[in-house]
């Protein structure tokens, strides 16, 4: 059954002198091929729930199939790899490209290309009429919280380099930038992946730092924010000249966007009631940075624009706020933190 559905219960009943039992429910057994006979292992939470599985080695228990694409069905310019990358995201391990017709060069690229851009992957066999794309990491070696923290690492670099541009003997410098959103991309699609393993697969969920598999669809949401506030930044146009006052306050809105990002990023992988409330007042100051820009370009004007990097800031720190919100939730349901909260009577 899956986890979160309604709880059913059963009885617990006598089996031989000393032992208990409970049955297990038939479409779930009858889902993943179990028979009498076969064995099944379990994961035991802090809380006391058990977490089954069959065992290693079960007949019924299979990865996915090779997911097989035919190139014939696909020929639009950006469908084979919206394909491959959305297979490897959802957890194939093995990608065929088939055609009954020698593939193009240009399909041949395409492929090749999408997989340099995803990790742990690689095209391993090419032939005229078929490429195997496959994906060889071991997905238990990559905690998530690891992964998470990368990403905070990605988007603090960008923040660096977006804030380096405003001293006026240094510019933008795209390989830089392109290089980062690479490895934003990778990051993202690779965290994806441990995800979609991990629903899947609640032995994978423990061992990747996720003990209660309902944690996965929160570690989504977080996952998805941060791509998009990498995304956000990485839209920031080519800089205009600034007057010195804005660009200094707008350095140090650079400089407290890195400061909420890695307290909200702390939060999240450590949650705390303490750590929630930390980060909540890091935003809160980020946003105030960002309205003394406002404030610094035009003093006096209602209601001045944003110049472009802040405007791209802003939308960034957003998805920041938004986080604070799963931060708190993950506190709360966990009940970790130096203290917890006393409502008012």
């Amino acid at each position: 059954m899956p986890a979160g559905g309604p709880a059913r219960e059963r009885r617990v009943i006598k089996a031989g002198h000393s032992s208990v039992a409970v049955t297990l429910p038939k479409p779930w057994a009858k889902a993943l091929h179990l028979r009498p006979g076969d064995s099944v292992v379990f994961d035991q939470s802090d809380d006391g729930s058990l977490f089954l599985r069959p065992s290693e080695g079960h007949s019924g228990e299979r990865g996915l199939p090779p997911f097989q694409v035919e190139a014939a069905h696909f020929e639009s310019p950006g469908e084979l790899e919206f394909l491959v990358s959305g297979a490897y995201r959802a957890g194939h391990d093995s990608i065929e490209i088939l055609s009954d017709v020698p593939l193009t060069p240009e399909a041949v690229e395409e492929v090749q290309a999408t997989a340099r851009r995803l990790l742990g992957v690689s095209v391993v066999a090419q032939e005229p009429n078929r490429l195997l794309v496959q994906s060889c990491l071991d997905p238990s070696k990559y905690a998530l919280a690891h992964m998470i923290q990368r990403m905070r690492m990605i988007l603090a670099a960008l923040a660096d380099e977006l804030a380096r541009a405003l001293d006026p003997p240094h510019s933008v410098r795209p390989l830089r930038l392109s290089n980062l959103s690479e490895e934003l991309e990778k990051t993202h699609a690779f965290l994806v992946r441990q995800l979609q393993l991990a629903s899947r697969d609640w032995s994978l969920a423990r061992h990747i730092g996720s003990p209660d598999p309902r944690e996965l669809l929160s570690w989504r949401v977080v996952v998805q924010s941060l791509d998009e506030a990498g995304r956000l930044l990485l839209e920031r146009r080519r800089p205009r000249h600034l007057p010195p006052s804005v660009a200094s306050v707008l350095s140090e809105s650079f400089a407290a966007y890195k400061v909420a990002l890695e307290t909200v990023v702390d939060a999240l992988v450590h949650p705390s009631l303490t750590r929630a409330c930390e980060a909540r007042e890091r935003v809160k100051e980020l946003f105030g940075k960002l309205d003394g820009v406002r404030d610094s370009r035009h003093r006096g004007q209602r209601r001045p624009a944003l110049p472009p990097a802040a405007s791209c800031l802003r939308q960034s720190a957003l998805k920041l706020r938004g986080l604070v919100d799963v931060a708190m939730d993950r506190a709360v349901t966990s009940g970790a933190g130096e203290g917890h909260a006393t409502p008012s009577p």
